[in-house]
């Protein structure tokens, strides 16, 4: 089965990882400020084209810099609202973004891989059905956590670093995800 054949609409749920899907990640370390958040290549027109497909796009994000002490959640805020108002003033629309502040030792509910902000998603918007949800991250933990929700999950980057790469299809970037979703 191809990802067209899944006939999305706005009865699907789009969820996103942020680093390395929405920004740029920073390698062993954490955007912890505005001026060190870099929108990847268009993923804000992206995000416009995806927020007329899906009935909700949410953004779930693991940052245990918060656990570490390195920022505070007040400094993620201000970082989401600035994104936010630029996803907006674009034209996209982004439903909610869900964090987890837990370091990765604590195996948190909240903290992908474990399902915990797709199920809180779904008490907060009972019309998510997890089963028409996509998942699309850049890393195993976010395979594994739209696997633990039910979901379909879409890797972005190099196919080189799936492990166990059954039932996910890939994209070099969000962009090209879009563009197939597009594509007539």
């Amino acid at each position: 089965m191809i990802l067209k054949d899944y006939c999305l609409d706005k009865n699907w749920s789009l969820f996103l990882d942020r680093d390395g899907v929405i920004n740029e990640r920073i390698i062993d370390g954490y955007v912890r400020s505005w001026k060190e958040f870099r929108f990847l290549p268009e993923v804000k027109e992206s995000l416009v084209i995806l927020s007329g497909i899906f009935g909700h796009l949410f953004i779930v994000t693991n940052q245990q810099g918060i656990g570490k002490g390195l920022m505070s959640i007040r400094e993620l805020e201000t970082i989401h609202e600035k994104m936010l108002y630029e996803i907006d003033k674009a034209g996209g629309g982004i439903t909610k973004i869900y964090y987890s502040p837990f370091l990765a030792g604590i195996n948190h509910i909240s903290r992908k891989p474990n399902p915990g902000m797709a199920f809180q998603a779904q008490r907060e918007f009972p019309d998510v059905d997890l089963k028409k949800s996509i998942m699309v991250g850049d890393s195993m933990s976010d395979m594994e956590f739209g696997k633990k929700a039910g979901m379909v999950n879409v890797f972005i980057g190099d196919p080189g670093d799936l492990k166990d790469n059954a039932n996910i299809y890939r994209y070099s970037s969000l962009k090209d995800f879009t563009n197939h979703l597009i594509a007539k």
